[in-house]
């Protein structure tokens, strides 16, 4: 008896715990290098996790700092939207990747003139 009860409070604890130590958490800085008609700039993205809500934002042109949308993060997977708008045109890019460590790995998508492009993203949180 006293056996079962040693394995049912073990198992107890690795059932509270291991959620906790195998999630990764988002918040931070992230940098990384974008190409954009054939110049390179660097992002910035700044994350959020309060609970399962997600939030951030990433400076653009002249230091213009956009809010990040329909942010979720699950699982060490995340997703938001990104909309600027650009010469009187709204332009969405949506990230999604998955959060190991200190590096975010994924796909952004946008479109642009009825065209659909999908690029590599490779973020690293800074220190």
């Amino acid at each position: 008896m006293k056996r079962l009860v040693t394995a049912v409070a073990l198992l107890a604890f690795i059932g509270i715990v291991s959620p906790v130590l195998g999630a990764e958490n988002p918040t931070g800085t992230w940098k990384w290098t974008a190409s954009f008609g054939g110049q390179e700039r660097e992002q910035t993205l700044t994350l959020k996790l309060d609970g399962d809500k997600l939030t951030g934002s990433m400076p653009g042109r002249d230091d213009q700092v956009t809010q990040i949308s329909d942010a979720t993060f699950k699982d060490n997977k995340i997703s938001f939207s990104v909309t600027r708008e650009i010469n009187g045109q709204k332009r969405t890019t949506k990230y999604n990747g998955t959060v190991a460590g200190d590096t975010i790995t994924g796909k952004t998508e946008r479109e642009r003139d009825g065209q659909k492009t999908e690029t590599d993203w490779v973020a690293k949180r800074q220190k």
